[in-house]
C-alpha cells in the first residue's frame, strides 16, 4: 500500500510545505500543501503521455510552479508493494529509493492511488457528493470507493478503535467480469475473443466504454467505426446515437452490479463511493439507468444492499486531498509517538 521508511519521513513535521501528486494512467495532478493548515495550492495537471518518466514531470512541476521538491508524497495507479513501482496502464517504472536519491528528496512517500481515494472520503463535504439510493451511511461503517477512468480502481476505508482511519487498497478492478443476461454473454464473448480474459476493468473504464460500444454493435449485427469514450458520452447525453445511449446504460448496469458486490464483500454500511473521470461526466444518464436496480439485485441479500447508500464524488482533486489527508494523519501519529517517548 505505502512504501516509506522512518528515515525517509522523519524530517517532515507539521510545518512548511510538501508537494503531493495523484498519478493516473492519463493525467498527473500536482499541488503544494501547507503542512500547518493542509490547504492546497499551485494545482497543475500534466498529460502523462507528454513525459518520458515520472521524474521528468516532477521536474516540470518544480520548474513551472517554482516550488522546492524536498518532501513529496504521491499516489499512483498501480500496486505499491516494494521498492520497484511499475504502472499498470502507463509505461512509467521507477525505484522509490532510486528516485528519492536522484532528485535529492528528503521525504518520498508512495501509496496506491485508491488508498488516497479512500482517504479522501473523510475530507468530503455533503455538497461534494451526490447520493444514489439507499439509506443513511453509518459514520464509522466500512466504506468502499470505486473509480472508472483509464482503468478501474477499488479501495476500502475502515475506522480503527482510536478514531483514525485505515485505507485498504486492492486490485479489485481486475476481478473477473460476470455477465448476467444474454446480451452480456454476447459482450463477454466479444471481449474474450479480443483480450482472452475479461476483467471488470475491460468493461468499467474509459477504454472499456469504447470496447463495449463495439461489442454491442456486434451484438446487433451493426458495423460501426471505433469512437472515443468522450464521443460516446457526448452522443449519449445528446441523445443522437441510440448505440451510444445503450452503451452508457450497459456501463451503468454493470457498474451497479460491481458496486453491489463490493457492498456485500465488506458490508460497507458507510457507503459505496464512486470516483474517477468517467461517471461524473455521465451523471445525466445515471438516474435513468439500471445502476441502482442492479446494485440491489442480490437475491437473498437484496435488503442488505437496499439499505447501503451509493455516492458519486463530485469534488475536484479528491485524490490530491486524499494524499494530503494521508500525510496529515501520518505526521500527527509520528508526532504523537515522539511526544509519548519524551
Amino acid at each position: 500500500m505505502v512504501n516509506s521508511t522512518p528515515s525517509e519521513s522523519s524530517t517532515m513535521t507539521l510545518e512548511g510545505f510538501a508537494v503531493v501528486a495523484d498519478i493516473g494512467g492519463t493525467n498527473a495532478r500536482f499541488c503544494r500543501i501547507n503542512l500547518a493548515t493542509f490547504e492546497l495550492d499551485r494545482i497543475q495537471v500534466f498529460a502523462c503521455a507528454d513525459y518520458p518518466t515520472l521524474s521528468a514531470v516532477m521536474e516540470a512541476y518544480r520548474d513551472e510552479q517554482d516550488v522546492a521538491l524536498e518532501h513529496v508524497a504521491i499516489a499512483i495507479a498501480c500496486p505499491v508493494e516494494s521498492d520497484d513501482v511499475d504502472m499498470t496502464n502507463h509505461h512509467w517504472r521507477f525505484s522509490i529509493r532510486g528516485l528519492r536519491k536522484a532528485m535529492g528528496l528528503k521525504t518520498f512517500i508512495v501509496l496506491n492511488d485508491f488508498a488516497a481515494a479512500a482517504m479522501s472520503l473523510v475530507t468530503l463535504e455533503p455538497h461534494e457528493m451526490k447520493q444514489i439510493g439507499g439509506g443513511k451511511a453509518k459514520t464509522h461503517g466500512p466504506k468502499a470507493v470505486v473509480g472508472a477512468g483509464t482503468g478501474l480502481g477499488v479501495g476500502h476505508l475502515i475506522t480503527l478503535p482510536d478514531g483514525s482511519v485505515m485505507p485498504l487498497p486492492g486490485e479489485g478492478g481486475h476481478v473477473d467480469w460476470a455477465p448476467t443476461n444474454e446480451k452480456e454473454w454476447a459482450v463477454f464473448r466479444f471481449m474474450a475473443n479480443r483480450f482472452g480474459r475479461v476483467s471488470a476493468e475491460r468493461v468499467l473504464s474509459g477504454p472499456g466504454l469504447e470496447t463495449l460500444y463495439l461489442a454491442l454493435a456486434d451484438y446487433h449485427g451493426r458495423n460501426v467505426a471505433p469512437i472515443t469514450a468522450a464521443q460516446i458520452g457526448q452522443r449519449a447525453l445528446a441523445g443522437i446515437d441510440t448505440l451510444a445511449v445503450e452503451t452508457v446504460n450497459q456501463f451503468f448496469a454493470s457498474l451497479g452490479s460491481f458496486a453491489g458486490n463490493l457492498a456485500l464483500t465488506a458490508n460497507t454500511t458507510g457507503g459505496v463511493y464512486i470516483a474517477g473521470g468517467v461517471v461524473p461526466k455521465l451523471m445525466g444518464l445515471m438516474a435513468t439507468s439500471n445502476f441502482r436496480a442492479r446494485f440491489e439485485h442480490k437475491g437473498r441479500f437484496c435488503k442488505v444492499c437496499e439499505a447501503i447508500p451509493c455516492f458519486v464524488i463530485t469534488a475536484e482533486h479528491a485524490g490530491l486531498r486524499g494524499v494530503g489527508q494521508y500525510l496529515k494523519q501520518t505526521l500527527a501519529q509520528s508526532e504523537q509517538r515522539i511526544a509519548d517517548n519524551d
